[in-house]
C-alpha cells in the first residue's frame, strides 16, 4: 500500500479492480479545509479517462506495470506477434489489446509492450510513424497545399486525410495518436 504523496505521472493504481495510469496529478492545499489530491486517470485496458480526488494521506494501492522494448515482428490471424529485444523472447498479443495501434505497425518496428504480472496490457507506439500512401485520387490540376483534404490509404491498410496535393507513393508522417496527417517526409 501506498498514500496519495506517492503518485506520480504514469503510476498506474488498482482502484476497484481495475488498472489505471496517472495522466496528470495535481497536490492541492485550499485555505480552509484539508489538502486533496486531484488527478486525471487513464484505464490502461480500455482508454477511458476520468477524474478522480483523493484526501491527502490516503492509502492507494500500486501496481508493478513493466514497459519492455519488443519489435514487431508479423500479424498472425487475429493476435499480433512481437520480440522483446533484450532476450529474443517471442509475445503473442490479442487484437483487442493491440486495438488502434495495428493502424500504424508496420513489421519490425519498435514498440513499448506494458506487461503486469506477464500480461500484456496496451501496446505503446512513438508519437509519430512515417508511412507511405498505396492509393489515394489523383489530385487536379489547381490543387494547393492550402486547400480541403481526400482520403488516402496508407501501407497498413489505415486511411487518413491528407492534402488535395500529394500522390501515391509518397512517404507521409502519421500521428500515432490521432491518426491524423502530420507532414510529408523525403
Amino acid at each position: 500500500m501506498a498514500s496519495t504523496a506517492d503518485i506520480r505521472n504514469g503510476v498506474v493504481l488498482n482502484i476497484d479492480k481495475q488498472l489505471w495510469a496517472v495522466i496528470e496529478f495535481q497536490h492541492v492545499k485550499p485555505g480552509k479545509g484539508g489538502a486533496f489530491v486531484r488527478t486525471k486517470l487513464k484505464n490502461v485496458v480500455t482508454g477511458k479517462t476520468v477524474d478522480r480526488t483523493f484526501n491527502a494521506g490516503a492509502k492507494i494501492e500500486t501496481e508493478n506495470v513493466d514497459r519492455r522494448d519488443f519489435q514487431y515482428l508479423y500479424a498472425d490471424g487475429d493476435s499480433y506477434v512481437f520480440m522483446d529485444v533484450a532476450d529474443y523472447d517471442q509475445l503473442t498479443v490479442s487484437s483487442t489489446v493491440v486495438g488502434d495501434a495495428a493502424n500504424f505497425m508496420l513489421e519490425n518496428q519498435a514498440v513499448t509492450v506494458a506487461l503486469h504480472d506477464g500480461n500484456p496490457l496496451y501496446v505503446e507506439l512513438p508519437a509519430s510513424v512515417t508511412l507511405e500512401i498505396t492509393y489515394t485520387e489523383p489530385g487536379l490540376q489547381g490543387d494547393r497545399s492550402t486547400g480541403g483534404t481526400k482520403p488516402a490509404t496508407v501501407e497498413t491498410g489505415y486511411q487518413i486525410q491528407v492534402p488535395l496535393f500529394l500522390e501515391q507513393g509518397t512517404k507521409v508522417k502519421v500521428d500515432t495518436r490521432t491518426g491524423d496527417y502530420l507532414g510529408r517526409v523525403n
